[in-house]
């Protein structure tokens, strides 16, 4: 699996306006980019749905997803970040890519935190991808249904350690696609109330 993960220190953008853009991040304790293989599997799953889509990032991290998502012509990525060095890592690379605010945001605090607080607009596709073995990805899951955080039809995608072979998500949420690759299970959901 480790074969599989940029170089030390940076991510590379896969596809889109920013194909083969490599952006430096931090080399923090849990902080754990989705790998190439995994994200290519990621965005050929969600290809059609990109383009205009307002997108939640719930762990930032490297931002492989969000910029991955705004490479791909999403209108617009919210993202959670606790660390500071890694928030700040976000910010700057944003800056880099020339995002403004009107493209993307970077909060930093605790994501179970902020998904207290009702959102003014939904989003049409959330990534849940927090670190591991922290009892995160449930609660992230229950606090971003109970605070309507989603769209009609929205999309969910919820990487987790793959012993954790068993999620609770709510009835309205439908089990689109599911993989494996190393210590890591990747799910995508649809969001059908």
């Amino acid at each position: 699996m480790a074969k599989n993960r940029p170089s030390s220190g940076q991510i590379r953008i896969i596809a889109g306006q920013w194909r083969s853009r490599r952006l430096p991040i931090h080399d923090l304790e849990g902080l754990r980019p989705t790998t190439d293989r995994v994200r290519e599997t990621l965005f050929n799953w969600l290809a059609g749905d990109l383009t205009g889509a307002r997108i939640l990032d719930c762990f930032g991290g490297s931002g492989a997803l969000c910029f991955e998502s705004l490479s791909r012509y999403a209108s617009y990525a919210k993202v959670f970040e606790l660390q500071s060095s890694a928030a700040e890592q976000l910010k700057l690379n944003l800056k880099t890519l020339k995002c403004d605010s009107s493209m993307a945001d970077v909060i930093k605090g605790d994501t179970l935190k902020l998904l207290t607080v009702e959102p003014q607009e939904g989003f049409d596709i959330v990534y849940i991808d927090p670190p591991f073995r922290k009892d995160l990805a449930e609660k992230s899951i229950r606090l971003i249904a109970e605070h309507n955080w989603l769209k009609e039809n929205a999309q969910i995608y919820v990487e987790t350690e793959s012993e954790l072979d068993q999620l609770s998500v709510p009835s309205d949420w439908v089990q689109l696609k599911e993989k494996k690759a190393g210590q890591v299970i990747y799910r995508l959901y649809q969001y059908q109330p």
